[in-house]
């Protein structure tokens, strides 16, 4: 007996039950595997307001109510507040010097502060993947998906017209065929390693590894990190707080059920001087290093048993074939680091659900797939060039800081380019493939790989400043804020032109995404 479905998806994590709802939407018959059980802990937790932004005009445009409240912390508290999620108000990094802890700094010279909201309504999330990713695959059932856990997939192969497969349980062993299959299991997952395909190059990126986990009885950090007088764009913690090192990073996600998401990934030198692949004793002794994170984590408690990472970056050689494909976060994964993989995965989703919405058998839709295909990659290779520049550069934090405004003055342009229509303007990850921006950026990325201090890292640190003026709407060309950028009405207005609007039109924008909301009473 073999059982026929238009479309299957393989991996029910938040991206492959968002596309299968999609999917279903459209009018296809969608069955959703898992090979695991929800709950489960995951890498990546994290949002952004250009992942918000898209998860909001994907439950818009394919009609998924009961998804939308999940773009925003206020209605995320109002419709779901038993699905577990931390208030993410920006992007918090300290510099921290081994063996010495975090002190008062009051020129802001280790430590960069990027506010992404300017209240707490419209504020981003950390997504308690156990609760959020459970929450949509039982959405996807109840849209009319058909749902099937604890199996693996073997013996899966393409035809003419289709995919076929068997999916073992405990019960039995039932065969398969799908007019179209899409991968949502991550990097390495089911059909990297179906079809025996082989990792591509990430050009000039270094070996990295991770250890992380889930823990309980994490305190508020007691430092202070700022001058007494000065009031920072938004509470410190409630963000992601990155605590950087020389060769490395460690996170810190607060969610609102009492759990506390912290990680470290490294280089693998830093990864085997500290012999992560021992757990917890290599998390034990990462805070002997770090007096300020091992005050934060004198009483935490691990809920789960440790997970060691040994190979975290990954590139798969193919992202397509002729009736498959995978999702960004199946295709490759890059670093935790500035949360790029939900807009990444996101805008994925975007993309190839408006290729499913033509017919599969369509003259284009080979060449549609294509096309992905060679975006996708190419949006990959734009994010690592990003990070390893950022890796290259964690001894030397204030090039750090200057290289992460890339990100973040490229993203604030993308977002506030959808937010008035005007997706055009920034049709790519990083714009990446910006006729101006995009060759400047991967200009300076590949110069700050090589810099050294002092007089050649200021010259960097200028043109930096040069290159995201064209695209800055939130203010980061400006030197004088000192390395903490509050989310400021006037920026945007006054960066209308960049955007190719007006002052009124923005104005109008930030009315209706809620921006002023706060400031009444």
């Amino acid at each position: 007996m073999t059982r026929n479905y238009d479309v299957a998806v393989f991996g029910s994590g938040f991206a492959g039950s968002l596309i299968a709802m999609i999917a279903k939407r459209q009018g296809y018959s969608v069955v959703l595997l898992e090979r695991g059980k929800h709950p489960r802990m995951t890498i990546g937790e994290s949002s952004t307001p250009l992942a918000n932004l898209l998860l909001e005009e994907l439950a818009t445009r394919y009609d998924l109510p009961a998804i939308r409240p999940l773009a925003k912390w206020g209605s995320w508290q109002q419709a779901y507040p038993h699905i577990g999620c931390g208030l993410k108000r920006g992007f918090t990094f300290y510099h921290h010097e081994a063996g010495k802890p975090v002190e008062t700094d009051p020129d802001h010279l280790h430590q960069l502060l990027i506010a992404a909201s300017p209240h707490d309504e419209i504020g981003d999330a950390h997504w308690y993947r156990p609760d959020f990713d459970l929450f949509l695959a039982d959405q996807a059932q109840a849209l009319g998906v058909d749902f099937i856990d604890e199996a693996r997939t073997e013996h899966f192969c393409e035809v003419e017209d289709g995919v076929c497969f068997e999916l073992v349980s405990k019960e039995q062993t039932v065969g398969f065929q799908a007019s179209f299959a899409i991968d949502a299991t991550g990097p390495r997952g089911m059909l990297h390693r179906a079809l025996q395909l082989t990792e591509a190059c990430l050009p000039g990126y270094p070996s990295t590894e991770a250890l992380y986990n889930h823990f309980s009885g994490v305190s508020l950090p007691n430092a202070q990190r700022g001058s007494d007088q000065e009031v920072p764009p938004y509470p410190p913690e409630q963000a992601a707080v990155h605590h950087v090192f020389d060769g490395g990073w460690v996170w810190v996600l607060r969610f609102n059920n009492g759990i506390t998401s912290a990680g470290v990934a490294a280089t693998v030198e830093v990864g085997q001087q500290l012999r992560l692949h021992e757990g917890e004793a290599a998390w034990n002794r990462l805070l002997d290093s770090m007096p300020t994170l091992k005050e934060q984590f004198a009483t935490a408690r691990a809920e789960l048993p440790f997970t060691y990472m040994p190979r975290l970056s990954f590139l798969s050689s193919r992202v397509t074939g002729r009736r498959w494909a995978m999702l960004p976060s199946a295709a490759g994964f890059i670093d935790p680091l500035l949360s790029t993989g939900f807009p990444l995965t996101l805008l994925g989703v975007s993309r190839l659900a408006a290729i499913l919405g033509s017919d599969l058998a369509a003259p284009s839709f080979e060449s549609e797939l294509q096309t992905y295909a060679i975006g996708t990659t190419e949006e990959l290779l734009a994010t690592s060039r990003l990070i390893a520049g950022l890796y290259a550069n964690m001894s030397n934090f204030p090039v750090f800081k200057s290289i992460a405004l890339l990100y973040f003055a490229a993203a604030s342009y993308s977002e506030t380019a959808r937010r008035l229509g005007k997706s055009h303007l920034a049709s790519s990850f990083l714009l990446h493939d910006h006729p101006e921006f995009g060759p400047l950026c991967k200009q300076l990325l590949e110069r700050a790989m090589h810099v050294a201090p002092g007089k050649e890292s200021w010259s960097l640190i200028q043109d930096v400043r040069q290159a995201i003026e064209p695209i800055d709407v939130a203010g980061f060309s400006d030197s004088s804020k000192q390395g903490w950028y509050p989310v400021n009405a006037e920026d945007l207005l006054k960066s209308a032109s960049k955007v190719e609007t007006s002052r009124a039109e923005i104005e109008s924008m930030l009315t209706a995404c809620g921006f002023y909301r706060a400031e009444v009473g």
